[in-house]
């Protein structure tokens, strides 16, 4: 049976009504974006452009830097415009879409982080075979897994919005096209539906959570055997990933694993795993890493110094 869909465009409430929220609002995550943006570029051309690259590890983090910039790129540019404009509309091809690019990066971000959890166990459990174990053909085994992985998971989620009737009312309580937001406005009983989004998003999102705790028990438990110094830099390297992992996990599981219904609470979450991890990620691999700011400073100092010559 072919769906119905009688209106072209659907109209974003946004983060606020009031207009001196909205232009703090403006400027500060303006401020953010610049911050993800720069940050996560630095930490990529300078992990490409440094010896850094052919360490799995670092191989992965400039994967999760780019990806950080596609994902939070979809939402975050066109959520400072909308800051400042009194309508703030989506067309339905671009919500969509929008909503398969934000689940597409995702879940890569996901399974990326997965991997980095793996590569940390592998590298502490097994050390003695960690070369073999993370050769770099099985690198990029597991970023082509992660793309296919995002596909798998986005696409269905997006057949599953486009089969749905919208008729009107067309107002969606967030600040971009999110899932649940859909659902309720939809011309028809969207239980179903909306279990199979909670299988497919919050299911997924809790089954990982619990594979990298699960990961990070087993890597505690190693360190039992190691020296003080060796527990000390494994864990401040455990410790960089952990971080990135709760910023990430907690709103999506939240956001994801309930049943299918809004909260005004859930633009608050959004902005964790949208915006704020994603501007945090790199400061927390970086500050505490010494070979990511040996990286960042060679690399740097060698383009300020040829530029500085060719002047």
């Amino acid at each position: 049976m072919e769906c119905q869909r009688n209106i072209s465009e659907f109209l974003l409430m946004g983060l606020s009504s009031k207009q001196n929220i909205e232009v703090f609002c403006f400027m500060f995550f303006l401020l953010c974006y610049f911050t993800i943006l720069s940050w996560n570029l630095l930490i990529l051309f300078s992990i490409r452009c440094s010896s850094l690259f052919n360490q799995p590890m670092y191989y992965f983090l400039s994967h999760l830097a780019s990806t950080d910039i596609c994902y939070t790129s979809c939402v975050t540019p066109k959520l400072i415009v909308d800051l400042l404009a009194k309508r703030k509309t989506i067309s339905y091809r671009n919500c969509m879409l929008q909503v398969f690019a934000m689940h597409f990066f995702g879940m890569i971000e996901t399974l990326i982080l997965t991997v980095m959890a793996f590569d940390r166990c592998v590298a502490i459990c097994k050390p003695l075979h960690y070369r073999v174990i993370m050769s770099r053909n099985r690198c990029y085994v597991f970023i082509w897994a992660s793309w296919v992985g995002g596909v798998a998971h986005s696409f269905p989620q997006v057949m599953m919005l486009v089969c749905l009737p919208f008729c009107g009312p067309n107002e969606l309580d967030h600040y971009y096209c999110d899932v649940f937001p859909l659902l309720k406005v939809a011309c028809t009983d969207t239980y179903i539906t909306g279990v199979l989004m909670v299988a497919n998003s919050g299911t997924v999102a809790f089954v990982i959570f619990v594979l990298l705790f699960g990961s990070y028990v087993i890597i505690l438990f190693t360190l039992r055997n190691y020296s003080a110094e060796g527990r000390r830099k494994a864990l401040s390297t455990c410790g960089s990933h952990i971080s990135v992992v709760i910023l990430f996990f907690g709103p999506s599981i939240f956001a994801y694993l309930r049943p299918p219904t809004t909260f005004p609470e859930d633009k608050i979450f959004a902005l964790f795993y949208t915006i704020i991890a994603p501007m945090f990620n790199p400061l927390i691999y970086t500050l505490r890493n010494t070979e990511m700011k040996s990286a960042i400073k060679k690399v740097w100092g060698h383009m300020t110094f040829l530029g500085a010559k060719h002047n």
